[in-house]
């Protein structure tokens, strides 16, 4: 079993940046994959971005070119570098572990209690 934590979120004028992290504890060694996903009120929860083990990459349309997800696997720690926010980008941000390289939520094996980023326009 894996325990995510995130921090990083906060509010911030559009145009501006955030950076997200998420903190995996416990059987880090199973992790194949990690995401981050998103949920804004009213919405359904979306998939912004995975990371494969090896560093494989996959963004969703929306954040592609201003988002960057990292990883760091000493310290097991996920990154989400978000810039050139916008409104729409205000949501709780989620952190994952996924069994495939689908950014999709029906993959996740462990879920983050989220952290939330609003952008004001």
């Amino acid at each position: 079993q894996v325990q995510l934590v995130e921090s990083g979120g906060g509010s911030v004028q559009a145009g501006g940046s955030l950076r997200l992290s998420c903190q995996a504890s416990g059987f880090t060694s199973s992790i194949y994959a990690m995401a981050w996903f998103r949920q804004a009120p009213g919405k359904e929860r979306e998939g912004v971005a995975l990371i494969g083990r090896d560093g494989w990459t996959f963004y969703a349309n929306s954040v592609k070119g201003r988002f960057t997800i990292s990883q760091d696997i000493p310290k097991n720690t996920l990154y989400l570098q978000m810039n050139s926010l916008k409104a729409e980008d205000t949501a709780m941000y989620s952190c994952a572990v996924t069994r495939a390289l689908v950014l999709e939520a029906r993959y996740v094996s462990a879920w983050g209690q989220g952290t939330q980023v609003t952008v004001s326009s």
